[in-house]
């Protein structure tokens, strides 16, 4: 089982964030291999990261075999929630564990099969919180269309 804690998972910064975004859309690819999992709840409102999935927390137990086979060959997973300080790093907790659980059998068998035939191992995707949540990205770029869709400035100024 992974090791991995809320303290040692990885964080990726807003600004990091938009310029890998920014960089996939030029030029636009269905091959994304960037994903990003807002799991906010009932505070999904006032807009959302562009492109993102959104996996509300408290629906994870369900939904999680749906994700993980979402996710399957995307390069970075992101995770978010409104702060990033319990739902986005608990999921992407969560996230690493199932899929480190569901896939170990199966990894061991592919690894084998891979080294035999190309001898290099395949890479491993890299999975992060976004610091600050989505409070922190649309004080930055809740307005900014490339980036963000369905903003609402007005219940970020309102104190939302």
């Amino acid at each position: 089982m992974s090791m991995v804690t809320i303290s040692s998972l990885q964080r990726i910064t807003a600004s990091k964030l938009a310029e890998m975004l920014l960089v996939s859309a030029n030029p636009p690819s269905s091959d994304a291999t960037i994903a990003i999992v807002d799991v906010r709840d009932d505070d999904h409102i006032g807009g959302h990261i562009k492109s993102s999935l959104h996996f509300p927390s408290r629906s994870l137990d369900a939904t999680m075999p749906t994700l993980l086979r979402k996710l399957a060959d995307k390069e970075i997973v992101i995770f978010h929630c409104a702060l990033s300080q319990q739902r986005g790093p608990s999921a992407a907790i969560r996230y690493i564990r199932e899929k480190e659980a569901a896939t170990a059998a199966v990894k061991r068998a592919a690894e084998e099969k891979e080294a035999k035939k190309e001898g290099n191992a395949a890479k491993q995707q890299q999975v992060y919180v976004l610091d600050r949540g989505f409070v922190g990205w649309q004080e930055v770029y809740g307005p900014d269309e490339r980036l963000t869709e369905a903003y609402r400035k007005e219940l970020w100024e309102n104190g939302y």
